[in-house]
């Protein structure tokens, strides 16, 4: 069986959620192997047939972590069939979640010296009652100037499963 490589870089674990589910999509194809790229670094890449990366951005920005990662791995990462996807509340509004539409990914592709072949971008999620009181109040300062929920006691999804699924497809078929 073919083998895939699901990296995450993930605060809050809708990054993970998602890509758990893409795991389902692509498992009847592929062994997926789920592996937080913070501690990724014995991970070796040739083992995969694939390889994707999630990312969550975080106060405007994807983790160091993440680029460093990229550096460390790029002339794989170039030979493999590789995609990337990012997760961040901008992506709930029309036209900001896909890669022409948002900021998050215009940004990473200025940075970084990989340029996926596919990338994707989902709406993630606002889980207020988990946070620490400083991520919530600043969280909560950002949904109102977006015109976001600022209800501090409600967890909101916001992510669209199906284009979830839809990125999954896109992915086994590359």
């Amino acid at each position: 069986m073919k083998k895939a490589l699901l990296l995450h870089s993930s605060r809050e674990g809708q990054t993970v959620k998602i890509l758990r589910a893409m795991e389902k999509t692509l498992s009847d194809e592929y062994q997926c192997e789920l592996v937080d790229l913070h501690s990724a670094s014995s991970v070796n890449l040739a083992d995969y047939d694939k390889v994707l990366i999630g990312a969550s951005i975080r106060y405007g920005h994807l983790n160091k972590k993440l680029y460093q990662f990229i550096e460390t791995h790029l002339s794989i990462l170039k030979e493999k069939k590789a995609a990337f996807f990012c997760v961040n509340l901008t992506a709930r509004k029309p036209g900001k979640d896909t890669p022409e539409g948002s900021v998050y990914v215009k940004k990473f592709l200025k940075l970084s010296p990989w340029q996926p072949e596919l990338i994707g971008v989902f709406a993630g999620a606002l889980y207020y009652p988990r946070y620490r009181l400083f991520d919530r109040v600043m969280i909560q300062f950002i949904m109102r100037i977006t015109g976001g929920e600022t209800d501090t006691t409600k967890e909101v999804e916001y992510t669209n499963w199906d284009k979830v699924t839809e990125f999954s497809e896109r992915f086994r078929s590359l």
